[in-house]
């Protein structure tokens, strides 16, 4: 599940490799920025901090290595994956052992790339908003939707139900599983909260359960799985969807019975948890599709919250961004920003489809940018108004404004005769871009035959620009 609205930092010297990797976590949603070498790299990181970072492992000035014993020196958690055309052992072992999540040989699936960097984020980006609310020191919502999440919460606030969280990602479900906790008989004790899908299945099981010592190679010693370090609190499972079907069926004897066996194993052990669930799947569907037990989903849907989109609460983007602004401004010692009227409504506008996550990030980012005390339009990146875009399903909304300007002015202009010319040129231009220039394959992308593009390039005179 690939996770929009992420900052992801890329370290190679590899130029064609930088360029790939862009393109692809901006067609992601992600909000990429490119480093030639890692002293350009630290010279950034001083102002500012990304979700993942991307290297490789052998640049001229400095390693990969090198680059992550130096973020592990300034106490830097931000996860690091590693890719090298040089795919030995040595390399494979050196770079897990300075701490990557992941290690990535070259030549690399793009789409797995992207996939991975949403799974590295996976374990620090909830933590991190969760920390920025913290600050604020309470959740904001004043838009219907939100207050709904609210009345859920305070109904459950003397109860230690099962409770089941959905939402997209970002829109900040560990934020209310907290509240949750917080506000319910176990607040004074743990609260631990795991992301499932940034864990192999194969060590999940061990960090869920834990294990005895020699119960498998590298198991030196016992180990306490997330289940007894919340005996008495609460275990947060997020991304719940991803689970695997024999560890669904673990989880649903916990749920069932109190106890487990750690793996290895012979004593039952007993805990008393209350389990918070969040997913941004279709639990139902995945029932359905035999991905998902329907036993464990019934256990866990006992009680529902569903976070609303960003896009769905937009009379609480203003206020969220002036709290993450401050907030952003605390952590980078600076005086915190302002947004002026025209820039606050092109965040209302924006489709935000990294939800409250992406408006961290940018709110971060602008910390960092913008050149004056107050935020203008002008201090948002070019990508953000063409992932609005793309975010906004119904692009023809613009377009109905448009016509509707034409028809008001005088003189009038017959719209087709204007409209149809420029909505050709702009696909034709867009289709041989990603073409590289050649027009039998951007005629295929356009749904023609390479005789009506070049008909069409000759008549709109393209051919000149």
């Amino acid at each position: 599940m690939v996770t929009p609205g992420l900052s992801v930092w890329v370290v190679d010297d590899d130029e064609s490799v930088r360029w790939v990797l862009e393109q692809a976590l901006k067609q992601a949603h992600m909000i990429p920025r490119c480093f030639e070498s890692g002293d350009a790299f630290f010279r950034s990181l001083h102002r500012e901090k990304p979700d993942v970072i991307i290297t490789d492992i052998r640049m001229p000035d400095m390693t990969g290595l090198e680059l992550m014993e130096q973020l592990s020196v300034q106490n830097t958690d931000i996860p690091v994956i590693v890719i090298t055309a040089h795919s030995d052992l040595d390399s494979a072992i050196s770079a897990y052992k300075s701490g990557a999540f992941e290690y990535l040989p070259k030549p690399f699936d793009i789409d797995e790339a992207v996939e991975l960097v949403s799974r590295a984020a996976g374990q620090r980006t909830d933590l991190a908003e969760a920390d920025m609310a913290t600050g604020a020191q309470q959740m904001i919502g004043q838009a219907p939707a939100m207050q709904e999440v609210f009345r859920a919460i305070g109904r459950l606030s003397r109860s230690s139900m099962t409770v089941l969280i959905t939402g997209e990602s970002g829109t900040g479900k560990e934020l209310v599983a907290r509240a949750l906790h917080d506000n319910s008989p176990r607040a004074g004790k743990s609260f631990i909260a795991l992301n499932t899908s940034a864990i192999t299945p194969e060590l999940l099981e061990s960090e869920l359960f834990g294990h005895e010592k020699g119960a498998f190679t590298g198991a030196s010693e016992r180990r306490i799985g997330r289940f007894e370090q919340a005996d008495g609190g609460t275990l947060f499972l997020d991304e719940i969807g991803d689970m695997s079907v024999e560890l669904q069926t673990r989880l649903l004897r916990v749920l069932a019975e109190s106890e487990f066996f750690r793996v290895g194993g012979q004593k039952p052990v007993r805990v008393d948890v209350r389990v918070i669930a969040a997913t941004n799947q279709d639990l139902s569907e995945a029932v359905d599709a035999g991905k998902f037990r329907e036993d464990l989903f019934h256990r866990l849907n006992v009680m529902r919250i569903d976070v609303p989109p960003l896009r769905n609460r937009k009379e609480d983007i203003t206020a969220l961004a002036e709290t993450y602004l401050k907030q952003a401004a605390r952590e980078l010692d600076v005086q915190p920003k302002t947004l002026s009227i025209a820039a606050s409504g092109i965040m209302m506008e924006y489709g935000w489809p990294g939800n409250v996550r992406e408006l961290v990030n940018m709110c971060r980012r602008l910390t960092v940018s913008a050149a004056g005390a107050e935020i203008t339009t002008a201090d948002f990146p070019s990508e953000f108004g063409r992932f609005g875009l793309r975010s906004s399903d119904d692009w023809t909304v613009g377009l109905s404004e448009w016509a509707e300007d034409e028809l008001s002015s005088k003189p009038r202009n017959t719209l087709l005769s204007k409209a149809l010319p420029a909505f050709e040129r702009t696909l034709i231009e867009a289709a041989l871009r990603y073409a590289h220039g050649k027009r039998l394959e951007a005629a295929k992308l356009l749904g023609w035959g390479r005789n009506t593009l070049s008909r069409k390039i000759k008549e709109l005179d393209l051919d000149s620009h």
